[in-house]
């Protein structure tokens, strides 16, 4: 399935650093999400964008994660050329990613 069926994202920006939050919408979701969306997964899926490190924090509290990405905005949201690479499309990018079923889960 993909993590857009159990999860939502929120992103933001700031200079060449992109900040993008997973968050489940069913807290049941949330280990699956934990196991399967990680920094280095997050980091393979955005290798021709994120030229810089890409760190993962989770926040088991309100069943998210977030993912802060350096040098990912081609020098800066004001200074890249690409229109269409920054946080929400990125955001959007990251919700198409493929993640197991939960067992007994219904859709």
């Amino acid at each position: 399935m993909k993590l857009r069926d159990i999860a939502h994202s929120r992103t933001g920006d700031k200079g060449d650093i992109s900040n993008i939050s997973v968050i489940a919408f069913d807290e049941a979701d949330y280990p699956l999400i934990e196991a399967h969306v990680t920094a280095n997964r997050v980091k393979e899926l955005f290798h021709e964008t994120v030229h810089g490190e890409v760190v993962r924090y989770t926040i088991p509290s309100i069943g998210a994660l977030n993912f802060v990405m350096r040098n990912a905005l081609g020098g800066g949201v004001t200074r890249s050329l690409a229109l269409d690479a920054h946080g929400k499309c990125l955001a959007s990018a990251l919700l198409d990613l493929e993640v197991p079923d939960r067992p007994g889960r219904v859709a």
